[in-house]
């Protein structure tokens, strides 16, 4: 089932960008944010994320003000664990892209695929003849 895209309301979305502000990966926190990148071409923004061990209902995604905001929560294992390393970050994730220009969110669409979250998200037409 696909991912929907759908826009947030600005005092959630504020709330949200709040959190993101305040966590870094130097600070252990409850929220956390995954490795994202963000390019454009001539007709899209496109928007990766990466992000093992999840399934296409497990992540909200939302647009507001040229902001696309990704959150979620990835599981823990449950059993008890002595661990000699640990890296892999679990529990409630967020993460916070700027749009450059306006896109046509009806349009817009997510998939999850490898461990990656591709977020493909069309410029409006009057924006698409800005990239060379």
């Amino acid at each position: 089932m696909p991912t929907v895209i759908r826009k947030s309301s600005a005092t959630l979305l504020d709330t949200r960008r709040e959190v993101l502000h305040a966590v870094s990966w130097q600070v252990r926190s409850h929220v956390w944010s995954p490795p994202t990148d963000e390019y454009e071409n001539e007709e899209t923004y496109v928007v990766l994320v990466e992000i093992a061990g999840m399934r296409d209902d497990d992540f909200e995604i939302s647009l507001e003000n040229n902001i696309l905001l990704v959150s979620g929560a990835r599981p823990d294992f449950l059993e008890r664990r002595a661990y000699q390393q640990m890296e892999i970050r679990f529990g409630k994730f967020e993460t916070a892209v700027h749009l450059p220009g306006p896109v046509d969110i009806e349009q817009a669409r997510a998939e999850y695929q490898d461990g990656f979250l591709t977020i493909i998200l069309p410029k409006e037409i009057s924006d698409r003849n800005k990239v060379e």
